[in-house]
């Protein structure tokens, strides 16, 4: 791989990579280490760059392989914050009292999603917040498509019902 190729195909998706490892550890400085690591990582491995198909989702495996060691080796616990990579602050706010309703829902959607088994948070992260096609998710995830979709539409749905109960009942 030459130099160009790695500028114009890897380092525009070092955001992603970076979101995506912070989703997983929930910690910035780790997540940047991560994201340096995966950039180095296939920089080195630069022979295996011709016969691939998809750069992005090969760097994505990469970075759920070493945050997954990183998290093992340290027996890391993910942290009770939100994900601060998904906020996006809301542009309109007609009051004041529509703003902290709106920031309450993303809260309890927040920490409903946090509350999902890992397989089930790292579909709807590639998925509904970096926007993955299902056959992406699988070569990143190294699973099969229906698997993929199977497992997005439970953990969706897991998603729904929590809400719905906190909503109509307010249990949890």
């Amino acid at each position: 791989m030459s130099l160009s190729r790695f500028l114009s195909q890897v380092v525009p998706i070092r955001q992603k990579l970076y979101r995506f490892a912070y989703h997983l550890l929930g910690n910035e400085e780790d997540a940047r280490d991560i994201t340096q690591d995966v950039m180095m990582k296939v920089w080195q491995q630069q022979e295996r760059m011709a016969e691939l198909e998809n750069m992005e989702a090969w760097c994505m495996r990469i970075v759920r392989n070493l945050s997954l060691d990183k998290m093992k080796a340290r027996k890391y616990r993910r942290s009770e914050d939100l994900d601060k990579a998904g906020e996006v602050a809301a542009v309109h706010q007609q009051s004041p009292h529509m703003a902290v309703e709106r920031q309450d829902v993303m809260n309890r959607v927040h920490t409903t999603i946090a509350e999902l088994p890992e397989k089930y948070r790292t579909i709807i992260q590639l998925r509904d917040i970096d926007g993955h096609t299902y056959q992406e998710i699988g070569e990143i995830l190294s699973i099969e498509l229906s698997e993929v979709k199977v497992n997005l539409h439970r953990a969706r749905k897991a998603v729904r019902e929590k809400l719905q109960k906190l909503n109509v009942y307010g249990v949890q």
